[in-house]
């Protein structure tokens, strides 16, 4: 056979791509752990508010260094029942950052009360206290700060601030179980502080979750009589609650994560370092600070970039799979288009919606992948100029 019609090597079958989570990796990880629970819970006959419950919810407590946690059926709920348990309803304010997932407001909105946004800080991208302050009026009695992609807010600031015009301090920790401001883990001391368990999160179940961690025993009460129908003593209703429930397969998972949460944090923030070393002083791309307070879980690792669609268009072709964390701000949905809220009235929120990118950050990525996306990033900014 001539030289030029021998048949080449087979071609190479193209590299899957870097996913942005990988939710199959930790059941690989954990499997002898997760089926035992499973198992568990399923020899035990006892599916909802059992020893399951009883147990994650000791050990999630002294994890935050909080007095009492009760979980619940998920983070919007955790959020809802914390207000109703403080006896904020219609007629009543509370402040909530501009640039938030939806969550945080719908919260709000399910107790009647109605949801003021206030503007970010510039550098951490959670709530700005002095925002806060011009925020408040005569109806307001809470105020809601994110730690928002598993950074802490200022802490001291809003405290100060809350404690200033007698405001309750609820806390959105969604992103940031583990997360440090001071070195206090988000949860510890005087604080009331709720907590999303959906998959993806830090600290995930297979299935919605969500849990209060605080150190008001009386509140505490209140939320498990809402979570419950409103009662502790079965057919005897104290008040008008709801069914907001942790099921006992979900509190096991959750045991068994909750176990090398650290260590899946860890992880985390040595891929965010990696990715700090290499981006550095890269134009045209504004990586995340973190504040010298702060110790981030790195629930995600976002950036900021002008050209946000064509980077993000560069990053598929290579094989990276991008999110954006979020690109409508509530204040411009359809969900608050009643609150009169028009173009520019928070205008760092604005941008952030126009410019963010999340990147792929998790316990379970390889350090080959690590690698494929910081050089495809670097080799999209050399195409975008």
């Amino acid at each position: 056979m001539p030289a030029e019609a021998r048949p080449g090597p087979p071609p190479k079958a193209p590299r899957p791509p870097v996913p942005f989570l990988d939710l199959r990796a930790p059941y690989a990880e954990l499997r002898a752990g997760l089926d035992a629970a499973w198992a568990r819970v399923m020899g035990s006959g006892r599916f909802v508010l059992g020893p399951e419950v009883e147990a994650f919810e000791a050990e999630f407590a002294a994890y935050c260094g909080g007095a009492h946690c009760v979980s619940v059926g998920d983070g919007g709920s955790a959020l809802e029942l914390i207000l109703r348990g403080l006896g904020i309803g219609p007629g009543d304010e509370v402040i909530v950052p501009a640039h938030t997932f939806v969550a945080t407001w719908l919260a709000v909105s399910a107790t009647g009360a109605r949801p003021v946004p206030a503007e970010v800080d510039e550098h951490t991208w959670t709530l700005d206290a002095a925002a806060v302050a011009a925020a408040v009026t005569p109806r307001t009695r809470a105020v809601i700060p994110v730690h928002l992609y598993g950074h802490p807010a200022d802490l001291r600031a809003l405290r100060a601030c809350a404690g200033r015009y007698g405001l309750a301090l609820v806390e959105d920790a969604a992103q940031a179980p583990g997360a440090r401001v001071d070195g206090r883990r988000i949860g510890s001391g005087d604080s009331t502080v709720a907590f999303s368990l959906y998959p993806g999160k830090n600290l995930g179940a297979v299935g919605d979750g969500g849990a209060v961690v605080t150190s008001d025993g009386e509140l505490a009460r209140r939320i498990r009589l809402l979570r419950n129908y409103g009662c502790e003593v079965k057919y005897r209703h104290e008040v008008r609650g709801t069914n907001s429930r942790l099921d006992e397969l979900q509190a096991a998972v959750l045991r068994v994560k909750l176990e090398v949460l650290d260590e899946w944090n860890a992880r985390r923030a040595d891929v965010a370092k990696r990715y700090l070393a290499a981006w550095d002083g890269l134009p045209g791309l504004t990586l995340p600070r973190v504040a010298p307070w702060a110790a981030p879980v790195w629930h995600l690792f976002v950036v900021r970039c002008a050209r946000r669609e064509e980077l993000r268009r560069l990053l598929e072709a290579a094989g990276v799979e991008t999110l954006i964390h979020y690109p409508v701000p509530v204040h411009r949905s359809g969900a608050y288009a009643d609150a009169g809220l028009p173009a520019g009235a928070f205008p760092l929120s604005e941008r952030l919606a126009d410019e963010v990118l999340s990147l792929p950050i998790g316990p379970h990525l390889s350090a080959g992948q690590v690698e494929r996306v910081v050089t495809a990033l670097e080799e999209a900014f050399t195409r975008i100029g």
